[in-house]
């Protein structure tokens, strides 16, 4: 899931369709609504977020300070005519990069990835067993075979992935993969999702890699 602040309803709804066309969560807010939120927020809502996007909102120069009280997830400024000047009191404020509007959802997820990949130095894949799983939105490989998946079965392998050995609940994976203000979808949709993914890992790989406990959760256990 991805937050973005802007002042401007026709600026938020416009990148909320086209992240979603990519299958990504986006929820949007109001500055002062935003400021309310990342105060107050559990612990597990803040987990769910994969990036903060601020576009035009006053005293946004703040705005880098307070998440990093609550996430280290990246900060991303979004600016419709930056200037240099601008753009280094940007930086200097704490966001991990300034983009230029307008900009694909495409290329501001693969900012996104490339920072977490500076922050936690790792490959844009990870290699689970006979599974090679990549974050970059293709789909993951099963030794060395493409496994075409929906983007939501895709995205929540790589939720999984991100957090192995460790069981996730499913209000966790909803959150991660559909944003914590979707009223339009009930948690039941993870259960369904999730039993087709396994029948899929399962029928490639001779075993079901995904652990599930009533009430507990899933757990990625190769």
């Amino acid at each position: 899931m991805l937050v973005f602040v802007d002042e401007r309803e026709i600026v938020a709804s416009g990148y909320t369709t086209s992240f979603g066309r990519e299958g990504v969560s986006l929820t949007a807010f109001f500055p002062e609504e935003f400021h309310d939120w990342v105060n107050s927020a559990g612990a597990s809502d803040l987990e769910a977020v994969e990036a903060f996007l601020i576009g035009d909102c006053r005293d946004r120069n703040q705005f880098s300070k307070i998440i990093r009280q609550r996430s280290r997830a990246p900060v991303i400024a979004m600016n419709d005519a930056p200037s240099l000047e601008h753009t280094l009191e940007l930086f200097a404020c704490g966001v991990d990069d300034v983009v230029r509007k307008p900009v694909h959802a495409r290329e501001i997820l693969a900012r996104v990835d490339a920072i977490r990949r500076r922050v936690q130095i790792t490959q844009d894949y990870a290699t689970v067993g006979d599974m090679r799983v990549f974050f970059d939105g293709r789909d993951p490989e099963i030794n060395g075979e493409v496994i075409e998946l929906p983007r939501r079965e895709r995205r929540m392998l790589e939720y999984l992935v991100t957090h192995r050995g460790k069981r996730v609940s499913k209000a966790q994976i909803f959150n991660a993969v559909y944003g914590i203000f979707d009223e339009n979808v009930e948690e039941a949709v993870v259960e369904s999702h999730m039993s087709k993914l396994r029948k899929k890992l399962r029928a490639r790989l001779g075993y079901d890699p995904i652990d599930s406990k009533r009430y507990l959760g899933y757990c990625l256990t190769c």
